[in-house]
């Protein structure tokens, strides 16, 4: 009957999804101290300059999932001659510990004789990136709240100004709206921190036009760049989470600087507006710190009842 064949066609797509989900779930891999799980399941991190392949992966050891991600050196040499910087800077990563940043876990090499993978662990980020986020407030033909915008900005800066006071200070080199993850509760984390420092040394190409715009303009020209390319890219991301989106240019996804000037200029408070010009200063020296704009009064305002409350306080002690 036509109801017993619809129930099988039912069953059929049940057990093709039961494989499916057993296929993404299935053990590829495990790392040399059996915690970690690399499963089939690929995480959307392709956007991420440096990481070749993102896997979901088990940590065994506290039943949660985490990212297994992979970055390929195409010769050995290669590898070899980096061995020490690229070691150093994981072990930094490793000691990472504040809120707002995606947290690292362990990293090992993989030495082939035809190639190498680095592999690192690390925190998995559920909930989707920024950019998401502003696409859908976007469709739903909504503007971006200030208190939100503050308070994203205020996070994203907190943990820009714990990576910079490191010693050595810790580079992001890739901040984008894609490259920060929020969370259902309204926690901000940075995620995929510091594959730039062995960008150079991989065979990932950098990355495709539609983020150019996030990157100063220092980027390339200068052998060695500073903390200064963060801020840029931040300003940018601050721009962007305000509009919610830079227009590019027609079919081409390049954003020029006319579209970021029109972008600045449809900002309504002049404060904000500063704010975001400050980090796009074209000459990296003359850009605030972190800590600076976390002081900048676009985001931090002692509210006027406050400040009227201090002022009657000094003036009766005056008096007294």
């Amino acid at each position: 009957s036509l109801y017993h064949r619809g129930s099988n066609a039912t069953d059929l797509m049940h057990s093709d999804e039961e494989e499916e989900s057993e296929d993404e779930s299935e053990i590829l891999e495990e790392s040399p101290c059996g915690r970690w799980q690399k499963r089939r399941e690929e995480v959307n991190q392709r956007n991420v300059p440096g990481i070749d392949n993102a896997y979901l992966a088990m940590d065994t050891e506290e039943g949660v999932e985490v990212v297994w991600n992979e970055v390929m050196f195409s010769e050995r040499k290669n590898f070899k001659l980096q061995e020490e910087k690229v070691k150093a800077v994981f072990d930094n990563l490793i000691q990472l510990e504040h809120l707002n940043i995606v947290k690292f876990h362990k990293y090992w090499a993989d030495v082939k004789e035809n190639r190498t993978r680095v592999i690192f662990i690390t925190e998995y980020m559920s909930s989707g990136s920024l950019k998401q986020f502003l696409k859908k407030t976007k469709k739903n033909h909504k503007t971006m709240n200030e208190k939100a915008w503050k308070r994203w900005c205020t996070q994203i800066l907190s943990a820009l100004s714990y990576l910079h006071s490191c010693e050595p200070a810790i580079i992001h080199g890739n901040l984008t709206c894609d490259t920060i993850f929020i969370q259902h509760n309204g926690l901000i984390k940075i995620g995929s921190v510091a594959p730039d420092t062995i960008n150079n040394h991989v065979k990932t190409c950098r990355e495709e036009q539609k983020s150019l715009h996030f990157f100063a303009p220092e980027y390339g020209a200068v052998a060695s760049v500073t903390t200064a390319v963060d801020i840029y890219s931040f300003g940018m991301c601050a721009l962007e989470m305000a509009v919610l989106e830079i227009q590019s240019n027609g079919e081409s996804s390049y954003v020029s600087q006319e579209a970021i000037n029109s972008a600045i200029l449809s900002l309504e408070d002049p404060l904000q507006r500063e704010f975001i010009q400050k980090c796009l200063e074209v000459d990296p020296s003359k850009r605030p710190t972190a800590r600076e704009l976390l002081f900048h009064q676009a985001l931090f305002e002692v509210p006027l009842l406050k400040l009227l409350a201090a002022h009657c306080i000094v003036s009766h002690q005056r008096e007294s």
